[in-house]
């Protein structure tokens, strides 16, 4: 087993397609000590996650990826790490906002519906979509039910095609209410994947004083995306600002030429004291 880690990694409770047992099964096939299933607005995989870590081997790291909105940016991504998964406020507030996205889901399911009848084509039904996703419904899910159907033959071409015109709008988390979720969970938050926010450096760097200011622990430095330079740099931003260091590759799915666990694009090479930042980081909120 090497000293590495990955953790920001999808199950198929969000948008991935593994189950939690695969993933870490596959974690400890390529000698991962650590990981974190961090499952969009979804804690649901978790436990399974953490048993199956138990009889492999690999260390679970509780987490999930809230989307936040701050000021004029939508759909920023927050990563909660070490928290308690069963803490009754979270699961309240992730319930409520799972409800809201299965609406979301059959509004969207509603409208391709009606583009599919309109091209002589039967339409999808909700409850094969929802069994394709076991937990959260997205978009990703409906995808595969497009391609299962023969609609599309790619899941580039399901987006094109049909999610992206016949979406509905999205549900975020203020950023304050979701770093507060998770404090009083006893966890500890970071930004996900700051190559992915369509701003500069130095609006990043802005940006990350506004954040620290509502409670923000940490900054997800090695992220898929970038490059080495890249990394250094959120690694020095993030020390200069006082925040702790994470990384992850995002992995969703094995697809070829996309991200793979471990070490994303290929380049990334997370360690071990990444966790170590983050227990310390979790106890101040205990």
């Amino acid at each position: 087993m090497s000293n590495l880690v990955d953790l920001h990694l999808h199950s198929l409770f969000s948008d991935g397609v593994l189950t939690p047992t695969q993933l870490v099964a596959e974690a400890a096939a390529i000698g991962l000590r650590a990981i974190a299933l961090a499952d969009h607005d979804n804690v649901d995989g978790i436990p399974e996650a953490l048993a199956a870590g138990l009889e492999q081997g690999v260390e679970v790291i509780t987490a999930v990826e809230l989307s936040v909105i701050w000021e004029d940016l939508n759909d920023i991504h927050l990563l909660g790490y070490a928290f308690d998964h069963e803490n009754a406020a979270l699961q309240r507030a992730l319930g409520e906002f799972r409800d809201f996205r299965a609406g979301r889901s059959e509004r969207i399911l509603s409208n391709i519906n009606q583009r599919l009848v309109a091209e002589g084509r039967r339409p999808l039904a909700f409850k094969d979509v929802r069994e394709r996703a076991g937990g959260t419904i997205g978009r990703p899910h409906i995808g595969q039910a497009l391609l299962a159907a023969g609609y599309v033959s790619d899941m580039e071409g399901a987006f094109v095609r049909y999610l992206v015109p016949c979406n509905e709008p999205k549900r975020y988390f203020p950023l304050q209410e979701a770093i507060d979720l998770i404090h009083k969970a006893g966890g500890c938050t970071v930004l996900a994947h700051p190559v992915f926010i369509n701003v500069s450096e130095a609006r990043l760097a802005e940006l990350l004083d506004d954040f620290i200011a509502a409670g923000l622990d940490g900054l997800e430095a090695h992220c898929s995306g970038t490059g080495n330079d890249g990394v250094d740099r959120y690694i020095t931003m993030a020390r200069r600002k006082n925040l702790i260091v994470t990384g992850g590759s995002d992995f969703h799915q094995p697809v070829k030429g996309g991200v793979v666990m471990g070490s994303g694009r290929g380049n990334l090479k997370i360690p071990y004291r990444c966790v170590e930042e983050i227990r310390a980081a979790a106890e101040w909120h205990k």
